[in-house]
């Protein structure tokens, strides 16, 4: 992120370079206003701090231009008293802040400080959404930037057009039934209908009608003849979540039906051929639900020829922003209105906190927070945070770092100079990173 200083005042262009330079910032400065606008663009990454009156192309006229490049890019205004008027004018018109010539250096760090966030915010978000809009069907859909989820995205491209049922396991709040319907797109059996069935929200007596269908008179109020979910799937896929739900006399009539692709309807003795795929989805282990007598053992290894699992959202944290801003954007689409900003304190919070609702939850939180009622997380409880209360900010920014830090490693093969790079930091702050962490050098491989 970069300031850059126009003032064609060489004494007060230096001093306030020099201001901003002991506050760590990195300082551009010149006394030409054009020169300035060839750097200015939607990518560019930093705020101008401009002198309002000038010869040649003023503080207004450079407003003006900036705000061709790019309305987001904050430009601050240093005024004289006498301009004070027309710099409040200005901000109405879009610029960021004005500061009162001479700039006191404490007031001008600050309102620096404050600009440099704005557009970091701004710019970060444009990232999001770019990769959101961007990427191609599964990384539109599957959204995560995580090793994780890649890994994840890499199963379902592998399996959509694998002509295998899958067993999804995962937390809930997931994304079973989101991981079920992009095998379902993304493979040859797209243009089927996709069925979805929650076995656990049906009641037993009607569970099996709904499954199978029913012939006319098949039971007291079958009037007619009834098409069942594994009948309309036919062509395409069928989604059983809360498979662990099915009562066990059903699960022997699945089982036929994922190893013969038969079915006869209730009431009915006339066998109807499938030609569909079944996904099942459950948040329990199933082995152990079969060795309990919860759940037939044959079904679970007829179900279990290929087992995807799903990353709860805890371990996957560097993925709560984009998923943050995705359900952010669609939420205030749908309330009509626009989108909130979210600072980085406000990310440092929620990528802290356990998700014990996992996607789902974090989904609710966007849904209140477009609506400005907050991330309703207060006194909730916090990754780490014994006893349901919150730690210190540092506290939970160290730990997300040192995360951060080992994902990155990770994603590199434990390759400290391509960390870094990736990072965007120098090796010899990565390594001093690491030793903070508690993260041995010897483990890593320096190139």
């Amino acid at each position: 992120m970069t300031v850059l200083l126009i003032d064609d005042d060489h004494e007060v262009l230096d001093a306030s370079r020099q201001t901003l330079e002991l506050e760590g910032f990195a300082v551009e400065a010149t006394t030409r206003p054009e020169d300035a606008l060839d750097r200015l663009g939607p990518s560019w990454p930093g705020v101008v701090v401009t002198d309002v009156r000038m010869p040649g192309l003023d503080g207004f006229a450079l407003l003006e231009r900036v705000c061709v490049a790019d309305p987001e890019v904050p430009v601050v205004l240093v005024t004289g008293h006498g301009d004070i008027a027309m710099a409040m004018r200005a901000v109405r018109g879009g610029a960021y802040d004005f500061i009162e010539k001479p700039a006191e250096p404490g007031h001008l760090v600050e309102v620096v400080r404050r600009a440099l966030e704005h557009r970091r915010l701004v710019l970060e978000n444009r990232n999001l959404r770019a990769q959101l809009a961007g990427g191609g069907s599964l990384e539109a859909r599957i959204i995560g930037r995580s090793a994780a989820i890649e890994r994840l995205r890499a199963a379902v491209a592998g399996l959509a057009d694998a002509e295998v049922d899958v067993l999804l396991f995962g937390e809930t709040g997931t994304g079973k039934e989101l991981i079920a319907r992009s095998l379902h797109d993304a493979g040859r059996r797209r243009a089927g209908n996709f069925v979805a069935l929650n076995c656990g929200a049906l009641p037993d007596t009607i569970i099996e009608s709904e499954l199978f269908g029913h012939e006319p008179g098949a039971f007291t109020g079958a009037q007619g003849r009834r098409i069942g979910k594994l009948e309309h799937a036919d062509g395409g896929t069928l989604f059983l979540d809360e498979i662990e739900s099915m009562p066990m006399h059903l699960q022997v009539k699945l089982l036929r039906v994922l190893q013969e692709r038969v079915i006869e309807r209730v009431g009915g003795n006339r066998p109807i051929p499938l030609d569909l795929r079944v996904v099942a989805a459950t948040k329990v282990d199933l082995l152990r639900q079969a060795g309990e007598g919860k759940f037939r053992e044959d079904l679970y290894y007829r179900l279990n020829v290929v087992t995807v699992p799903l990353p709860p959202l805890r371990e996957r944290r560097e993925d709560v922003p984009l998923l943050l801003r995705h359900f952010l954007d669609a939420a205030a689409a749908r309330s009509r209105r626009p989108a909130p900003p979210v600072d980085a304190a406000a990310l440092a919070r929620l990528a802290a906190h356990g998700w014990p609702g996992n996607v789902r939850e974090l989904r609710n939180v966007a849904e209140r927070m477009a609506l400005g009622l907050g991330d309703g997380l207060a006194g909730g409880p916090v990754a780490g945070a014994g006893g349901g209360g919150i730690e210190p900010l540092a506290e939970q920014m160290d730990r997300i770092e040192k995360q951060l830090v080992e994902d990155a490693l990770a994603r590199c093969g434990g390759r400290v100079g391509e960390t870094a790079d990736k990072l965007g930091i120098t090796r010899k702050t990565l390594y001093l990173k690491m030793r903070h962490h508690g993260l041995h050098r010897g483990d890593f491989a320096e190139e």
